[in-house]
C-alpha cells in the first residue's frame, strides 16, 4: 500500500546555489568605476598692491594686465612690447638692480606658447620682483642686456634650452650645448630619451646617447 504522506513523482530539485535547504548565492557586486582624473591644479594667487604696483600702473597703463602674489612671491604680467620700459623702471626707479636669472616655461598647448620669466631682486629693499611676459613661439622678445649685463648669459641659455631667440641681444649663440646640436631639450615636444644621433656619432663615436 503506497504512503499516503508521500507525493507521487520524483523530488523536486534542490534550490539553485547549493545543496537543498542552502539559499542561492548572492549576485556578485558591480566593480567599482575608475576615478576620474584630476584636474589641472590651479595656482591660487591673491592680488598683489603695494608702492611698486601704485607706480607701474601709472606709469604703464593697461600694459601690465596682472599684479599677483603667490605664496608670498610677487609677480607681474607684461606685454612684451612694454618688458624693456618695465625692467628700466624696476632697476632706476624702484631699487631693483639685480637681475637674478632668466628662464622660461613651455605651454605647448596653449596660443601664447611660453612664459619668460625675469627674476630681479633689491639689496635696498631686500625683496624679489618676477616679471613674465606670454610669447607665441616664434616671437623674439627684445633682449634685456640694454638695461642688465648679465642678460645677455642668461638669455643665451633660455635659447639653448627652449629655442627663444632675443632681438638684439650682441651674441645669439648656445652656451651649454654645442653649436652643432639639433633642437632644445626643454621644450615639451622634446623626448627625454632624444637625442642629437649626428652629433653623438661624430663626437662620442656611438651610435645613442641612452
Amino acid at each position: 500500500m503506497a504512503d499516503e504522506h508521500k507525493p507521487d513523482g520524483p523530488a523536486p530539485p534542490p534550490p539553485a546555489g547549493g545543496e537543498a535547504g542552502t539559499p542561492p548565492a548572492k549576485p556578485a557586486a558591480p566593480s567599482a568605476k575608475a576615478p576620474l582624473p584630476k584636474p589641472p591644479a590651479v595656482m591660487a594667487v591673491t592680488p598683489w598692491e603695494s608702492d611698486i604696483t601704485q607706480l607701474l600702473k601709472e606709469r604703464f597703463d593697461g600694459q601690465i594686465p596682472e599684479f599677483s602674489t603667490y605664496l608670498g612671491q610677487n609677480f607681474l604680467v607684461a606685454a612684451p612690447e612694454a618688458l624693456v620700459p618695465v625692467l628700466e623702471t624696476l632697476k632706476l626707479e624702484l631699487d631693483f638692480d639685480y637681475l637674478v636669472d632668466i628662464t622660461a616655461v613651455d605651454y605647448p598647448k596653449r596660443p601664447e606658447r611660453f612664459d619668460v620669466v625675469y627674476i630681479l631682486y633689491s639689496f635696498a629693499r631686500n625683496e624679489r620682483v618676477r616679471v613674465k611676459i606670454r610669447i607665441p613661439d616664434g616671437y623674439r622678445p627684445a633682449t634685456a642686456v640694454t638695461v642688465h649685463l648679465t642678460a645677455n648669459w642668461l638669455e643665451r641659455e633660455v635659447f639653448d634650452m627652449f629655442g627663444i631667440q632675443f632681438e638684439g641681444h650682441p651674441d645669439m649663440r648656445r652656451i651649454l650645448l654645442p653649436e652643432e646640436w639639433q633642437g632644445h631639450p626643454l621644450r615639451k615636444d622634446y623626448s627625454i630619451l632624444k637625442q642629437d644621433q649626428a652629433w653623438v656619432r661624430e663626437n662620442l663615436s656611438i651610435e645613442s646617447g641612452q
